[in-house]
């Protein structure tokens, strides 16, 4: 069965607008996990606007499924990774102003860069899963620096689901086929949602996790956060 990890980065967003404790990251993580959740995803940024580094820290405590840490693999995060060592580091190529995540990794002209950060986590014991766009080359390249898991890039998929979803589950279908003939897990994420993600996992049943955040937490306000998760976990069955 393909994994839900839910990104709680929007739950922080939340509790920062007004500088108090409300809503609990801590709570909502337990919360995820305890309605049927299987992993929790966090995306700490250098200006802390959302997940802040300490809360990163408190809920590497209390996480009991699989923590997965994302992000930019500078010195800052790299230190978090080494303190925290969650089950999963997954690396992004974001700028420190980034909104969100825009683009995977060029893995090819990043080679050198991305291998020694991908040795020095591994050698963590925390699995490495590289963002990547749907590119054959890209999905190549990150087996030649010797990440476990590749993240696909799923904006694209989204934006033209409705247009033509079988046009736009293409190059993932054959990204996937790459990556498991390379022997690299398979995760995906961005702009995943209860319209568009049955159709994805259909279409590529060896998916190993799924990270949803934005939109599994605006359906949250309508649905509730419990029905909501187990609304995602019905699309993924």
């Amino acid at each position: 069965m393909t994994q839900l990890s839910v990104n709680i980065n929007k739950i922080a967003t939340l509790r920062n607008a007004r500088g108090a404790n409300n809503p609990d990251v801590i709570k909502t993580a337990l919360d995820c996990e305890r309605f049927g959740a299987q992993g929790i995803t966090v995306h700490p940024r250098p200006d802390e606007r959302h997940i802040r580094y300490s809360d990163v820290i408190e809920l590497k405590k209390v996480v009991t499924t699989e923590f997965n840490i994302e992000g930019y693999p500078d010195e800052r995060f790299m230190k978090l990774i080494r303190e925290v060592r969650p089950e999963q580091a997954t690396l992004v190529p974001d700028p420190p102003g980034a909104i969100t995540s825009n683009a995977g990794w060029d893995t090819v002209s990043n080679e050198i860069f991305l291998k020694k950060i991908v040795s020095e986590i591994q050698s963590l014991g925390v699995r490495v899963s590289v963002f990547v766009d749907p590119s054959l080359k890209m999905v190549e390249g990150a087996s030649k620096i010797g990440s476990n898991r590749i993240e696909l890039y799923t904006e694209p998929y989204a934006s033209n689901y409705h247009n033509n979803r079988d046009k736009a589950v293409v190059s993932y279908v054959e990204a996937a086929h790459a990556a498991h003939e390379l022997g690299l897990g398979l995760n995906a994420g961005h702009d995943l949602d209860l319209e568009n993600l049955r159709f994805l996992k259909q279409s590529i049943p060896l998916l190993d996790e799924v990270s949803i955040g934005h939109a599994l937490i605006c359906d949250a306000l309508y649905l509730g956060l419990e029905n909501s998760i187990q609304m995602y976990l019905r699309e993924l069955s």
